[in-house]
């Protein structure tokens, strides 16, 4: 017989039983067990695809959860980002930044700010603007992109890094494994330019991911670079 103490309790709180999904599911079990194997209880398969879809929609609502915040988190660093690409004075500090600052919120390994021109590239002129700017032959921007293949240019392409971008990397070459390659447009009778973010982690750019974000903050950063160039 059951307890009268807990007899009482059910009855005065029978809530507590129906919110407790195990209790739930070893009544339902018994109560099969008392009706004999040849008889279906609908009740209890009915119970079982219920718990199914509401274990489902846990699962998916978990996930948009992670991806709101992550997607906010992302946000957060692209505003911070260009806030501090807008604060320099000089084009040379603009660099500096970008290496700097805008690679820590960004969290990525190495920028690397690609300008197409007929100008040689060992210029002093240009070397003492470091590292992070890289001047290159015009069409070097379509063809790294597109990897040499004759296909259409998206504005925004996450990938692994491919065997010819030792050039571009330099020293950082041995260990950049993902980038992400932004393409920009510096106005009318300017040949084009790129920005190139690149990761230790093979898989912190792919091309799954979103690109929107980073589209908006190379918009951005092509119209700051108008202001530079003029």
């Amino acid at each position: 017989m059951i307890d009268p103490e807990l007899r009482d309790k059910i009855l005065a709180e029978p809530e507590v039983l129906l919110e407790d999904r195990d209790v739930m599911n070893a009544l339902i079990g018994a109560n099969e067990r008392l009706m004999g194997s040849n008889i279906v209880d609908l009740r209890g398969i009915a119970m079982e695809r219920l718990e199914g879809r509401l274990d489902r929609l846990e699962d998916t609502h978990r996930t948009v959860i992670a991806a709101a915040y992550e997607n906010l988190a992302g946000t957060n660093q692209v505003h911070r980002a260009i806030l501090q690409m807008m604060d320099p004075l000089s084009f040379e500090e603009f660099l500096k930044t970008l290496a700097s600052d805008v690679a820590g919120t960004l969290r990525v390994d190495c920028v690397r700010l690609v300008l197409e021109s007929v100008q040689d590239a060992e210029d002093p002129s240009l070397r003492k603007l470091g590292d992070v700017l890289y001047v290159a032959e015009p069409g070097f921007v379509a063809d790294y992109i597109s990897a040499g293949r004759n296909v259409p240019l998206r504005p925004v392409v996450l990938r692994q890094v491919l065997p010819q971008s030792d050039a571009l990397y330099g020293e950082r070459a041995g260990w950049v494994r993902s980038e992400a390659l932004m393409k920009l447009d510096f106005g009318k009778g300017r040949l084009p330019g790129m920005l190139v973010l690149g990761a230790e982690d093979p898989h912190q750019f792919k091309p799954t991911h979103g690109t929107d974000l980073l589209a908006f903050f190379a918009g951005v950063f092509e119209r700051t670079m108008r202001r530079w160039l003029s």
